[in-house]
């Protein structure tokens, strides 16, 4: 797929949102991409799946034994990459604040393990969520997401990142607003808090 027609597949799902929005890092945007409202299309979501299965090397996806993503953003995507992949597809989240595994889930020891993330700005809930994999026994190998959002920053997962498409709209901190965005209340849309 094209960075066109991934964009595409959110403006059909009504999921590029356009306003004033508050993101889980504490930054503000003119933009919002609600992967919840892409991904529940089954057949876009499974569509959306292979095309980032596609992006990850052959010798990589061999080595996987394990798909997992954070609670809330990444199960849905976490699923479907599970099941493009042909491999078990697990979740942590975050009841205490602090990620971890629950419901049953294990991961075996040294088992090698995908983080699979909605859309990625600071990489701050995929380094946490991969230090939950490690204290679980795991090793995370690489990361996959349907969207960078971290405008070029180069942010440093300590694994290889693969995402789907990058898209590099502005942030901005809460005494940086342009005025567009400074004249109106911000919107929370994620399922996060908002970091301090």
């Amino acid at each position: 797929m094209t960075d066109d027609q991934i964009l595409a597949e959110f403006r059909a799902a009504d999921a590029l949102l356009q306003g004033h929005f508050l993101l889980s890092s504490g930054r503000h945007s003119e933009y919002y991409l609600q992967c919840a409202r892409v991904l529940m299309d089954t057949e876009r979501a499974g569509r959306l799946a292979a095309a980032l299965a596609a992006k990850l090397p052959r010798e990589l996806k061999q080595a996987i034994d394990l798909v997992v993503s954070p609670a809330m953003g990444g199960v849905i995507i976490g699923h479907e990459m599970g099941r493009a992949l042909g491999k078990p597809a697990i979740f942590v989240e975050r009841p205490t604040g602090t990620f971890e595994l629950r419901r049953g889930f294990t991961i075996d020891p040294g088992a090698k393990v995908l983080m699979v993330e909605d859309v990625v700005t600071t990489g701050l809930s995929s380094r946490e969520a991969m230090e939950a994999v490690r204290a679980a026994g795991g090793e995370v190998v690489a990361e996959a997401a349907l969207v960078d959002r971290s405008a070029g920053s180069n942010i440093d997962l300590g694994v290889p990142f693969y995402p789907l498409v990058a898209i590099n709209f502005p942030t901005y901190a809460a005494d940086e607003l342009p005025p567009e965005l400074a004249g109106t209340e911000a919107i929370k849309p994620g399922s996060r808090s908002v970091a301090a």
